[in-house]
C-alpha cells in the first residue's frame, strides 16, 4: 500500500488536547455545558510551524467519559473542548499555515456510556445493537436491569470491546471516518489497532479511500509483525515502538549494538512501508525522564530525524519536559500536562532543546529523501556509532558519541562538511572529532 504523497514531507507535532487545554479529568454523568478550549491550540500553531512541523496530530477530541479513549459519541466534539465550530476553526487555522490534521480514532472499544451499549443494557439480548459487542448473557431469561458479561480492552472493564465481525460496526466506523474527513481532517491514527483483526480494516479503509483517496491511516502497534499487519490491513503505516525502545535503551545501557540491530530491522520495514517514528508520545515516560543522562538527549533526536520514517514530536518534548508514566489510575497525567496560554510563558530552560529540534528538522527538510532512507552502520562500539543514511541519490553520515570523553571517529572521505551538530571535521584523515556526548551529521562539501 502506498501512502499519500503529502506524507513524505510531514513531521507531526502531537498534542493531547484534553491535557494540553487543562480540561477536567472526567466529563461527569450529567449533561455538560460546552467549554470552548480548542481555541487555545490556535495560539500554538505558529509555534509548531516555527518548530518545523507540518502536521498537527491530535489526541482524542470526541465526547468521552474521562481520558478520551473511552468514547461515548463519535460524532460530537468533547464538550470539555468545544463544539463543531471550534473544531472547524482549528482545522481552518491549521490548514492556513500548511499544517495537516490527524485525528485519533478509538475503534477497538468504546466507553460504557456509548449509546449502542446503553441500548443493550436497556433492552437486553433482543436489542438491535447487541451484535455490536461480544456479550455473555446468563442462561436464565433476561431481566431488565441485569447486565451481561462482555469483552473489554485489556482488563479495563469500563472499555467495552466492539465486535469487529459485525457488519454494522464496520459501517459505523466507516461513516465516522468519512464524517470527520469531510469536516477537514487529513487522516486517522487508529488507537489499539493491534487489537483489531486486520481483516476488519481492509474493507473499511477501501470504502473510506474511495471517497477520500488522500487520507492517511496509521495504526497503533506495539509488538508483532509490523510489515505483515500493514499488508493485511492496508494501513499506510504503524507506530515504530521497536526503534523507540532501542533509542533510549541503547543510550542508557551504553550499547549501540542494540540500536544497530533495531536500525537493521527498520530497514526491513522500509521495504514495504514507512513507519511512524517517535521518541515520545502520550503513552510513555518522557525522553528527558527516561534517559539516565540528559546530556545524551541530542543523540536520540539525531537518530529520530536522520533515519527513514514519518517523525512525530510529542508536545513538550521539544522543550525537554519531564514526566513519568505510572501504572495506576491517573498515571498518564504527568505526561499529558496543560500548556500555558502562549509560547512566551514557557520556561527559558527548554528553549535550547527547541532550537535543537529546529536545527535537525531543518536538516531533514533540506534532504526530503530521508523519509524513506536506509541506514548502514559503518563503525560501532558500545559507546560510538557511525552510520550512513542513504536514499534517492543522497547520503549523509551520522556520528554519535555517548561517552563523556572526546572521541575521534573515522568517516567516509565524502563526509567532509559539518551539516549539523557539535563536531569538528578532520578531512585530512577522514575523521570527525566529537566532544563528550557529541554528535554530527556530515555530508559532501560544496
Amino acid at each position: 500500500m502506498s501512502e499519500p504523497k503529502w506524507v513524505q514531507h510531514v513531521i507531526w507535532w502531537q498534542v493531547y488536547p484534553l491535557g494540553f487545554t487543562g480540561a477536567e479529568a472526567a466529563a461527569g454523568s450529567a449533561p455538560q455545558p460546552v467549554v470552548h478550549r480548542l481555541d487555545r491550540l490556535e495560539a500554538w500553531l505558529d509555534y509548531a510551524v516555527e518548530l518545523g512541523a507540518s502536521g498537527l496530530a491530535l489526541g482524542p477530541v470526541f465526547a468521552s467519559e474521562t481520558h478520551g479513549y473511552d468514547t461515548t459519541d463519535y460524532y460530537r466534539i468533547d464538550p470539555r473542548l468545544g463544539d463543531d465550530g471550534d473544531f472547524d476553526e482549528l482545522v481552518a487555522q491549521a490548514h492556513a499555515r500548511g499544517l495537516k490534521v490527524l485525528l485519533d480514532g478509538v475503534f477497538n472499544h468504546a466507553g460504557r456510556s456509548f449509546e449502542p451499549f446503553q441500548q443493550v443494557l436497556a433492552e437486553g439480548p433482543e436489542s438491535p445493537t447487541a451484535s455490536w459487542f461480544r456479550l455473555d448473557w446468563p442462561d436464565t431469561e433476561w431481566v431488565p436491569g441485569s447486565e451481561p458479561g462482555y469483552e473489554d480492552f485489556e482488563g479495563h472493564h469500563h472499555l467495552v470491546a466492539l465486535n469487529h465481525d459485525e457488519p454494522q460496526v464496520a459501517a459505523f466506523v466507516t461513516d465516522v471516518m468519512k464524517h470527520w474527513l469531510g469536516r477537514g481532517a487529513d487522516g486517522w491514527r487508529l488507537d489499539a489497532a493491534y487489537a483489531v483483526p486486520p481483516s476488519f480494516w481492509k474493507p473499511v479503509l477501501a470504502e473510506v479511500r474511495s471517497e477520500y483517496p488522500e487520507a492517511y491511516f496509521v495504526g497503533e502497534y506495539i509488538h508483532g509483525d509490523y510489515a505483515h499487519e500493514v499488508q493485511e490491513s492496508t494501513l499506510d503505516s504503524v507506530t515504530q515502538y521497536e526503534l523507540w525502545k532501542a533509542v533510549w535503551s541503547s543510550l542508557n545501557d551504553a550499547n549501540f549494538y542494540e540500536l544497530a540491530a533495531a536500525l537493521d530491522r527498520h530497514n526491513g520495514f522500509l521495504e514495504s512501508f514507512t513507519p511512524l517514528t517517535f521518541v515520545g508520545n502520550h503513552d510513555v515516560t518522557r525522553l528527558a525522564s527516561r534517559l539516565e543522562n540528559p546530556d545524551q538527549l541530542p543523540l536520540a533526536l539525531t537518530v529520530l530525524l536522520t533515519v527513514g520514517g514519518t517523525p512525530s514530536i510529542y508536545y513538550g518534548d521539544e522543550q525537554a519536559f519531564r514526566g513519568i508514566k505510572e501504572d495506576r489510575a491517573g498515571g498518564d497525567d504527568a505526561v499529558r500536562p496543560a500548556f500555558p496560554e502562549a509560547p512566551s510563558e514557557l520556561a527559558q530552560l527548554g528553549w535550547p532543546i527547541y532550537h535543537l529540534h529546529q536545527e535537525l528538522i531543518s536538516l531533514r527538510r533540506r534532504h526530503p529523501w530521508l523519509h524513506t532512507a536506509r541506514t548502514e552502520v559503518l563503525a560501532i562500539s558500545n559507546e560510538h556509532l557511525v552510520y550512513e543514511t542513504r536514499g534517492d541519490g543522497g547520503a549523509l553520515t551520522v556520528a554519535l558519541n555517548l561517552s563523556g570523553a572526546t572521541a575521534e571517529l573515522s568517516v567516509p572521505s565524502s563526509a567532509s562538511a559539518l551539516l549539523a551538530g557539535r563536531g569538528k571535521t578532520l578531512p585530512d584523515r577522514n575523521a570527525v572529532r566529537l566532544d563528550g556526548y557529541g554528535w554530527a551529521v556530515l555530508g559532501a562539501a560544496g
